[in-house]
């Protein structure tokens, strides 16, 4: 497994933007496919965002389509979650994983970092 360490989280206002960063460990980086999970309180753990091994194929839940945007870096073995136009509704507890099954699938994720809380107030 590969070890993932997020930042970049905090406290924005609505209409903010806000950049997450995962961290990973290993020279296997470029092997996963790389996702970002949310858990709001009391609500169910949600799949926002993956990306390919390699890039280029992406996913999004469609409550963030257009606003948020994945990347990643294999040579800085980072994956990087951009977050534009935040609303109240994207607080939650932001975590990054990573697979080595297919990006769009969130059962196969295994490896996962801490989390990192991102606040939007009104």
């Amino acid at each position: 497994q590969v070890q993932l360490v997020e930042s970049g989280g905090g406290l924005v206002q609505a209409g903010g933007s806000l950049r997450l960063s995962c961290a990973a460990s290993g020279r296997t980086f470029s092997t996963y496919a790389m996702g970002w999970f949310r858990q709001a309180p009391g609500k169910e753990r949600e799949f926002v965002a993956a990306i390919r091994h390699f890039g280029g194929s992406t996913y999004y839940v469609d409550s963030v389509k257009g606003r948020f945007s994945i990347s990643r870096d294999n040579v800085k073995n980072t994956v990087y979650l951009q977050m534009n136009s935040l609303k109240p509704e994207d607080t939650a507890v932001y975590y990054c994983a990573a697979t080595r099954g297919n990006y769009y699938d969130p059962t196969g994720y295994d490896s996962w970092g801490q989390g990192t809380q991102v606040t939007v107030s009104l």
